[in-house]
């Protein structure tokens, strides 16, 4: 893949995250003023760190498409690659708290309430803000991550593998066990549930309709393990080769590393609005309702043409939920 179609690659992907991240976004903040949610505000975070991602690779499109630009600076590089990696940190950050918001609510759901208050959540999107930032911008700090700048501006280009490396063990490797570990106390926890719903079953006191706390476990169980999966499968090979790189300079090309790998982790900002937008139930429908609100403004008279076709009755007005009725 040479500069320009690696350009139009990148064009391509950056607009796809803009574009879905800020539709999920201004359906979780509506949401948000309806219900007041707890849970809501990590979601949000994530749609806004995966959109910053995609403003944020916009600088290098711009650069594989232009043929007669100056290369940058060695600091202006640096300044760059931080801050492409920071909402990148935000995001894989953001999926953990995400994770554990699900996992509390199905642990503790008396107490989940009072746990997760307003300050709570606050300080946890304020905490990791900054550590994504930490991780972003630690080269800036330790003059031994920083490479011989030959002027192109790339991670390779301006960071050596030991940097990779460092993000690996601090960040990619933890973030993963943490995964792994509370989707597997959210299972069990959730088997706990069903086990206990067919004992109660069996003697006759359940009736024949599924339990809602039980249905709500068992979604909030598979909404964790694919957003674990799309995260495993995006970011898992581009850390991989990184070590590879970091342990043997010769096995693998960069640009492999840096043009393949690394636009597979990207497709992990894209794939998070949409993991939300098609398995939470409210979220499909604040999305569904601001389509409705775009076509009457845009397409009035077509809004027109077509009422006698529309059916008298409307989507139904949300109301407030609870924690465990949004993990539908």
């Amino acid at each position: 893949m040479d500069g320009f179609a690696f350009g139009v690659v990148l064009a391509v992907l950056a607009s796809l995250i803009i574009a879905t991240n800020i539709l999920v976004a201004v359906a979780l903040f509506r949401l948000i003023q309806k219900n007041g949610c707890t849970g809501l505000y990590f979601v949000f975070n994530l749609a806004v760190a995966d959109f910053l991602v995609g403003i944020t690779i916009t600088g290098l499109v711009t650069d594989e498409l232009s043929t007669h630009s100056h290369p940058p600076s060695k600091m202006f590089c640096i300044l760059r690659m931080a801050f492409i990696i920071s909402p990148s940190a935000a995001s894989i950050l953001t999926m953990i708290m995400v994770t554990f918001d699900r996992y509390l609510a199905i642990k503790q759901p008396f107490q989940y309430f009072r746990i997760m208050s307003g300050l709570v959540v606050g300080a946890c999107i304020v905490g990791l803000w900054l550590a994504a930032c930490f991780i972003g911008f630690l080269p800036v700090l330790v003059q031994g991550f920083q490479q011989t700048y030959e002027g192109k501006c790339t991670f390779f280009g301006v960071f050596r593998p030991t940097y990779m490396l460092t993000i690996f063990c601090i960040g990619f490797f933890p973030a993963l066990f943490i995964f792994i570990y509370l989707y597997c106390d959210i299972l069990k926890i959730a088997s706990l549930h069903v086990q206990h719903i067919r004992e109660v079953a069996q003697v006759g006191l359940s009736g024949n309709s599924p339990s809602p706390h039980n249905t709500s476990d068992m979604k909030a169980v598979r909404t964790v393990a694919i957003l674990i999966g799309c995260f495993v499968l995006s970011w898992s090979p581009f850390f991989i080769a990184s070590i590879v790189k970091t342990v043997c300079q010769k096995c693998l090309p960069y640009d492999v590393i840096e043009r393949y790998l690394w636009l597979l982790g990207l497709c992990n900002s894209l794939l998070n609005p949409l993991i939300y937008a098609y398995w939470q139930k409210e979220v499909r429908l604040q999305i569904y309702q601001l389509c409705l609100c775009v076509k009457r403004k845009v397409f009035p008279l077509f809004h027109m043409e077509s009422g006698p076709w529309v059916p008298n009755r409307g989507p139904a007005p949300i109301h407030a939920i609870s924690h465990p009725q949004f993990q539908e």
